[in-house]
């Protein structure tokens, strides 16, 4: 054998309860669980008072540039992640020509950040995914993003396509999925994703669907406005016979569970994701300007920003009728060097600084640095502590982080939801059991995006194993210093490799682009 764990309780994301067990490791699968004290191994671990769970899989990050950074590798690792789920929201780095990834790098850079140069002329799927075979110690499953679609068909058109456009946005939709996607993921709130309708959506859907594959949507509506999102979701869901997931999925938990139920129970195959915070996070652009300012991308945006109209008709009618909307921003990285100083401040705040006005000073703020900022945002108050424990106990939820790793104040998601929910929701508040949470961070979202062989500890299933304290296993990611990795997760194999040891990176790579098996 290559690896004995020794002494720990297996957790093994089936949802049954811990048992005292030995696991060995061969050739980077599980090769026995049981009393193994007497099997000869290579290595072996002591994992006495540990529990040895499946990896985790994040069902929505945004780690497809920082997975090649050992920083953000420490953060997943150090909270048992062993698997990214990304080319989320609608827009990522494949398939992309030169164009569609200087859009990408440009608009979403503040979310997914960049790829090494090597990249930046464009990639198609099968290329993204080989490039992380062997070069990071986490595995990376990945979504065709609609908007990459549209970028390389119809550009920032805002119409529908032609009869020959949609014919060619589902072509590479189906290369996509030939090279090993997951499926189709949109944004819907996003440029320029948010264009088209739901017949648009429905079709590709079915083409992704033709290949196994599920529909991910950040939909068109969340907190009050969920039922607008979960209804076209359904739409979708049955138009295309697809299987369907929504991203980050947050609000008032009496209406979003009767959603998901009332879907369920009328025959549509509906999970979604959450993470354990009151705050989101996005670029600026989305959480600060109307949809109308944004058509166009980037340029066109700054074009208007810098028109004396445009301010004025933006202080007459959205400003004036959001007054909440400065407040709840918190600026967690500007590309312009300039204003890093913004970083961690409020809008007010920052805007005050500089002896600005709040509205002003943002519309500056996206012109000086090119629309390239994000932020921390205030959900609506009906997004409570107790909303988020309802949403997370729900059978048809499985974790995702939706961390966002650029800037010095990020959201503390991308170093701590995963520890929160086995810290905090497990251990302190008894939202899961141990067993529970195995099924919700690992099995469930491994069996629903088709990562065959991992998510669950049997014989012959991949070896993504995390050895953790029960008793310690904690985030201490804050908002005011998120850039804080996880306690308590003490070892963790990838592909039976052993890359996290007594909490520290041992530098192994062996990870790779997980591809759908059809």
């Amino acid at each position: 054998m290559d690896v004995v764990m020794t002494g720990g309780w297996v957790v093994d994301g089936t949802g049954a309860p811990a048992y005292r067990a030995d696991l060995a490791v061969d050739k980077g699968v599980v090769a026995a669980i049981g009393r193994l004290q007497h099997v000869e191994a290579a290595q072996r671990i002591d994992c006495t008072g540990l529990y040895l769970l499946p990896g985790f899989v994040d069902a929505h990050v945004h780690g497809d540039a920082a997975v090649f950074d050992p920083e953000v590798q420490l953060a997943a690792l150090s909270q048992g992640v062993t698997t990214f789920v990304v080319g989320q929201d609608g827009l990522s780095f494949a398939p992309s020509g030169p164009e569609t990834m200087d859009y990408v790098r440009h608009y979403f850079g503040a979310i997914n950040g960049d790829l090494p140069d090597e990249g930046q002329g464009g990639r198609s799927v099968d290329e993204l995914l080989h490039s992380y075979d062997g070069a990071t110690p986490l595995n990376v499953g990945y979504l065709v993003p609609r908007g990459n679609l549209r970028l390389e068909v119809m550009g920032l058109e805002e119409r529908a396509p032609t009869a020959s456009e949609h014919a060619r946005m589902q072509r590479l939709l189906a290369e996509g999925m030939e090279q090993g996607a997951l499926g189709l993921s949109t944004g819907l709130e996003y440029v320029p994703d948010r264009y088209g309708d739901t017949e648009e959506l429905t079709l590709l859907a079915a083409e992704a669907g033709r290949f196994g594959g599920i529909y991910v949507s950040h939909m068109r509506g969340y907190e009050a406005e969920a039922h607008v999102g979960v209804g076209e979701v359904n739409a979708i869901a049955r138009g295309a016979d697809v299987p369907v997931h929504i991203s980050h999925f947050h609000g008032p938990a009496n209406m979003l569970v009767q959603l998901v139920d009332d879907s369920r129970a009328s025959g549509v195959d509906l999970t979604f994701d959450s993470y354990p915070y009151s705050r989101g996070a996005s670029i600026v652009a989305m959480v600060g300007l109307p949809a109308w300012v944004q058509a166009g991308g980037t340029d066109a945006t700054v074009a208007r920003l810098r028109d004396a109209d445009v301010r004025k008709r933006l202080r007459e009618t959205w400003f004036a009728g959001r007054p909440d909307i400065f407040a709840r921003i918190t600026f967690a990285w500007v590309a312009n060097p300039d204003l890093a100083w913004c970083e961690g401040r409020t809008l007010p705040e920052a805007a005050e600084t500089v002896g600005s006005d709040p509205a002003d000073f943002l519309c500056d703020l996206l012109i000086a640095c090119d629309m390239q900022a994000s932020c921390v945002f205030l959900q609506p108050p009906t997004n409570t502590e107790q909303d988020i424990r309802a949403l997370l106990r729900h059978p048809a939820h499985m974790a995702g982080s939706d961390g966002v790793f650029r800037g010095r104040f990020p959201h503390p998601r991308g170093w701590g939801a995963f520890a929160r929910l086995l810290g905090v929701h497990t251990r302190e508040l008894g939202d899961y059991t141990w067993g529970e949470a195995s099924l919700h961070l690992a099995g469930h979202p491994a069996r629903r995006f088709g990562l065959e062989g991992r998510g669950i500890l049997r014989p012959g299933m991949a070896a993504d194993v995390v050895a953790l304290n029960p008793l310690t296993v904690a985030d201490l990611s804050t908002y005011e210093n998120p850039r804080q990795p996880a306690r308590g997760v003490i070892h963790v194999l990838v592909n039976g490799v052993e890359v996290l040891r007594e909490g520290r990176l041992t530098l192994s790579t062996p990870g790779r682009g997980l591809r759908r098996v059809a």
